[in-house]
């Protein structure tokens, strides 16, 4: 459904939907979001001790709470209503269309195969996430989500004679990256509330601001990796294992 509408379409929705939520903030003082949040805050101390009963007791009524704030916001409402119309303008338009097969030019041989690969990590929205204790196969990592920690440590894998890549978004959490002595390193970090402790280097007040960090011999020497990361509020911290 979201396919098939243009790149510009998308970001009118979103652009609509975010000066829903800025007049709610201004006119209704916050309206549901506040209470959205603090739901979320508690709903996710509840997941995080689970195991208990006041945590599943507390986990389950702070996410209802938290799904009937977030439907009372305008933007959502917008977004449902978006979802609704074009869910049907996708019906009724595969109703009136017929399946078409591409056709490729006689002297095009179309024989290109892909391998799809099984991701180190999957998105986690409320859990922490972390590499395996024992040896592990790496592969580039490239994930987001919103509450809880990310820690990886690459002392457990062997890195490919090229670079490896790691994309970390993020919202509340901390990032922790564990890395060998024989490993270059790039390192850009954007944060908005934050602090980042990378190596000998470190930066305690991280307000609104980015950090660039690399390694003497990263651009000669291999294997080396570039760590890509940008958090709401949290910590990373970068160190030699």
């Amino acid at each position: 459904m979201f396919k098939k509408l243009k790149t510009e379409t998308l970001n009118w929705i979103m652009i609509v939907g975010v000066i829903l939520l800025i007049f709610e903030i201004i006119f209704q003082f916050g309206g549901a979001i506040i209470p959205a949040i603090f739901s979320a805050i508690f709903a996710y101390i509840g997941w995080k001790n689970f195991r208990h009963l006041w945590g599943k007791v507390l986990f389950w009524i702070f996410l209802v709470f938290f799904v009937f704030f977030i439907l009372n916001l305008w933007a959502i409402r917008f977004l449902i209503v978006v979802v609704i119309v074009l869910w049907l303008k996708d019906y009724y338009e595969s109703k009136q269309s017929k399946s078409l097969k591409p056709t490729l030019p006689n002297n095009v041989i179309n024989n290109e195969k892909l391998i799809k690969m099984k991701p180190l990590f999957q998105n986690q929205f409320f859990d922490d996430v972390q590499t395996e204790d024992m040896a592990y196969q790496w592969r580039d990592v490239n994930i987001h989500g919103a509450f809880g920690n990310r820690v990886i440590d690459l002392s457990n894998t062997v890195l490919p004679n090229d670079t490896a890549v790691i994309s970390i978004r993020h919202l509340v959490g901390n990032i922790e990256i564990y890395v060998p002595y024989e490993v270059e390193v790039s390192i850009h970090h954007s944060s908005v509330f934050g602090r980042a402790y990378i190596f000998d280097e470190k930066d305690v007040n991280l307000v609104n601001k980015s950090l660039f960090f690399q390694t003497e011999h990263y651009d000669t020497t291999y294997p080396r990796v570039k760590i890509v990361t940008s958090i709401f509020s949290g910590d990373i911290e970068v160190k030699r294992i």
